[in-house]
């Protein structure tokens, strides 16, 4: 396949849980150890992961840094990390922790000089712009709160900018195998055809993904699909 394939690892409590549309009352518990569960994706033949701390996310710092050190000394997997980075001391955390990208989205909304800032002390392309949407705007803090910024609009400086990679979830489709949101996706690259956009929610299986690719959407994030059985690891082609 020529989409990116990125498996997803979601800690709450040092394990590896879903949520189901986001919502923290909602969440299932699929493994334990969430460094082990990176080795099996290594094994399986994956070379991306995305890390989401879901802790940290709640909190508005990060907390789960230690489990990221963990999988990062454990594999080569390219490691991308998001949930409570909010400060510089955050950004330094997650970095000095291993983490190749960070995702970054409440600060994109609430301050997004200092996201810009981190582009330039960073590299744009280390940053990952996480626009997750809810009834058309974009969600913060964990998906806890909506902000009034439509999709299309907030985007636009950051891309101006130089910010190309862009995971964007359609919250309400986040963890229904119900269907990833195509539509949306397909809005977003006619806009900005040069992006890396990753989709993000609803990911039932490999139908979905194959999908995705013919629209020539570059990227794809799932998780509960892959815990469930639902993804033949086999007939991705890793």
């Amino acid at each position: 396949m020529k989409i990116e394939l990125i498996p997803a690892i979601d800690i709450i409590g040092g394990r590896c849980v879903r949520l189901m549309q986001g919502d923290y009352e909602r969440q299932k518990v699929y493994d334990e150890d969430p460094v082990a569960v990176a080795l099996r994706l290594e094994t399986l033949g994956f070379s991306r992961l995305h890390v989401v701390d879901l802790d940290g996310a709640k909190s508005k710092h990060v907390v789960n840094d230690g489990i990221l050190k963990e999988i990062t000394r454990a594999t080569r997997l390219k490691v991308d990390f998001g949930g409570g980075v909010k400060t510089s001391e955050d950004m330094e955390k997650v970095f000095e922790a291993g983490a190749q990208m960070v995702t970054v989205g409440s600060v994109a909304v609430t301050n997004p000089d200092l996201l810009r800032q981190w582009g330039d002390r960073y590299g744009a392309d280390r940053c990952i712009l996480g626009a997750d949407v809810r009834n058309g705007k974009v969600a913060i803090n964990g998906w806890t709160e909506d902000s009034e910024q439509e999709l299309i609009p907030f985007l636009r400086p950051f891309v101006k900018w130089g910010f190309t990679n862009i995971l964007c979830t359609d919250i309400d489709k986040d963890g229904t195998l119900q269907g990833p949101a195509v539509k949306l996706y397909k809005e977003i690259m006619n806009e900005f055809p040069h992006i890396h956009l990753i989709a993000s929610g609803g990911i039932s299986g490999n139908a979905d993904i194959e999908l995705l690719e013919s629209e020539g959407i570059p990227a794809v994030v799932f998780g509960k699909a892959f815990y469930e059985g639902k993804i033949n690891v086999k007939g991705l082609g890793l």
